[in-house]
């Protein structure tokens, strides 16, 4: 990982932080960003979001099954009608927010980009197939709730 990515990846580390404690009330602990070598996703739920402007890319998160459930009954209270749809509903929401506000960070930066709508992916030991041919950055995420880990590519 280059400075570029270190520097590119502060925007997502706090959006990250800030949409979970205010919208799920979780406060994620980001670990150390390394770079990701294969496609596998880290959870059983994931949501991706193409990026499209000054630079090319794509945003992932992906969320245990654990974390997402706890995500999920935070945000809707007992008011779950289909727990595999509202999960979808909400990693994609989730997803949404934290895109949103790593790419005001971004453009902070001078990085101005667009967010297509995000891709929602279920299941075990699914892959994620980011836009480019560009290094993916990892950054893993513990909550008390399970873990999660974002990913971000660039071209």
């Amino acid at each position: 990982m280059n400075a570029t990515d270190a520097e590119i990846a502060k925007p997502f580390v706090q959006a990250t932080k800030h949409v979970l404690t205010t919208m799920a009330m979780i406060e994620p602990a980001p670990g150390k960003p390394y770079a990701k070598k294969n496609n596998t996703a880290a959870g059983d739920v994931s949501a991706v979001v193409g990026l499209t402007g000054d630079k090319n890319g794509s945003i992932s998160i992906s969320f245990t099954k654990k974390c997402a459930v706890a995500i999920v009954k935070n945000m809707l209270g007992d008011d779950i009608q289909d727990i595999v749809q509202d999960t979808k509903d909400a990693v994609g929401e989730i997803t949404n927010m934290i895109s949103g506000q790593a790419r005001a960070g971004l453009a902070q930066m001078g990085l101005a980009m667009q967010a297509s709508t995000p891709t929602i992916i279920f299941g075990d030991n699914h892959s994620i197939s980011h836009v480019t041919s560009g290094s993916v950055v990892a950054i893993p995420f513990t909550t008390p709730n399970g873990d999660f880990t974002v990913e971000f590519c660039f071209e």
